[in-house]
């Protein structure tokens, strides 16, 4: 890779994509490239840049915009989304109704809001510990990364106990897990029927029901705690002009958002901690002594090392403009390479090295600007939850496969790893 553009978007450039990235910073760092799906688009890998283009309003997330708008649906990176009432929600409109919507939503991730719904975190990561800590071995994507923010998110919007397990079954397929998603406790042996499209379609009829019956059954005052789902529909109610499509949307957007970038957070940072036994042990001495702190500053550089989104969403050139000295032409899509950014060495010192103790570290890992992750205080939460469960319930585990042989899962938007077998000696 010295005097030719790296090889993008292979299976083995989805196991390590850093040092493609490191050639494109320093050759190439704003570089027109051909996606698999045929679309040409920019990517931005350097630090610098990311930050700008993050910020900048001529970058629309409107897919309207861009030059060849027959391409542009379900440019979001969710899976099945190519229907027009799906696609009216934060990720991919701008300002005003961006403002009105994030504004909606705000109130359920407050920093109150999300202390307050530490308990149910803590409770669901030891039931998940507690189904596989007697049995000696699990995949943690399955077993653990995958089904705990998938039950948090569905509790925080309201979907009720009964049927969360339908959310974890379409969950699966649009993961398009080993298998066609993880196990049903229901039918053993079994993952969810049928296809992505299918489990899209399924997901976003049940949430348009769920709105409805809500809507029916809603008190006059909201109640303490109330979920989100009826908050957006007391808003639509009360003057804030909140479709029923928008209303859907916005609830599967969050539901899909609010559990993927979890999903992978606490899968690749637990990969991290198990291939640097050094920064692990480090970790989880603290943990012993009772001193979370290093536990946060932790999982920030687990964010920065190797995070769960490794592009930010599709953006569009609204007018003509130049990033990182390349003339970006209106229509254009631009993608921002986080994975690249938080690694550049102009602005991190010894990028490719894990250091849990890294005190400057504004990295990009949940984005920048009016789009920055609003959901990123609850995966915090999750993320520092379900690792210091892991370390101080499981203290011996060890990875149980070679590195070299783990899959990630394909896709432009994020970075996540398809299984992560473990063994441990055995307890309760």
């Amino acid at each position: 890779m010295h005097d030719q553009p790296p090889t993008l978007f292979t299976w083995e450039f989805a196991s390590d994509p850093y040092p493609a990235y490191a050639w494109l910073r320093e050759h190439a760092p704003v570089h027109r490239t051909r996606l698999p799906s045929g679309v040409e688009a920019w990517l931005v890998t350097r630090y610098a840049d990311a930050r700008q283009a993050l910020a900048d309003q001529r970058l629309s997330k409107n897919p309207a915009h861009h030059a060849e708008p027959a391409h542009a649906k379900g440019r979001t990176g969710i899976p099945g989304e190519r229907k027009a009432e799906l696609m009216t929600h934060l990720l991919n409109i701008d300002p005003p109704d961006h403002t009105r919507l994030r504004r909606l939503v705000s109130k359920a991730f407050t920093p109150r809001r999300v202390a307050e719904f530490a308990p149910r975190v803590q409770e669901l990561a030891d039931g998940l510990i507690d189904g596989f800590a007697g049995r000696g071995t699990a995949d943690l994507i399955h077993e653990f990364a995958f089904p705990l923010p998938i039950y948090a998110i569905c509790d925080l919007l309201g979907v009720p106990r009964e049927d969360q397990d339908d959310f974890r079954d379409w969950a699966g397929m649009m993961l398009h897990l080993p298998g066609g998603g993880p196990p049903d406790p229901r039918r053993p042996g079994k993952g969810p029927r049928g296809g992505v499209a299918r489990s899209v379609k399924m997901m976003r009829a049940y949430l348009a029901d769920l709105i409805h019956r809500k809507r029916e059954a809603l008190p006059a005052e909201p109640g303490p705690g109330e979920d989100l789902i009826s908050a957006l529909i007391r808003a639509s109610d009360h003057g804030e002009h909140l479709t029923e499509n928008e209303a859907a949307a916005m609830a599967f957007i969050l539901l899909f958002a609010g559990f993927e970038t979890t999903v992978n957070l606490i899968g690749n940072g637990t990969f991290a901690l198990l291939t640097h036994p050094e920064q692990r042990d480090r970790l989880q001495r603290s943990l012993a002594e009772g001193d979370g702190g290093p536990l946060e500053t932790g999982l920030e550089e687990l964010l920065r090392y190797d995070g769960p989104v490794e592009m930010a969403t599709w953006r569009y050139a609204t007018e003509p403009l130049t990033l990182g000295g390349q003339d970006i032409a209106p229509g254009d899509p631009v993608l921002v390479v986080l994975a690249a950014a938080d690694r550049d060495p102009e602005r991190f010192d010894d990028p490719d090295v894990l250091d849990l103790g890294r005190r400057d570290n504004q990295h990009l890992g949940y984005g920048h600007g009016i789009h920055y992750c609003l959901g990123a205080p609850l995966a915090r939460l999750e993320g520092q939850t379900a690792l210091a469960t892991l370390l101080t319930r499981l203290p011996d585990f060890q990875l149980d496969a070679d590195p070299a042989d783990l899959r990630w899962r394909g896709g432009l938007i994020m970075r996540g790893l398809r299984t992560l077998p473990v063994r441990f000696t055995p307890g309760r």
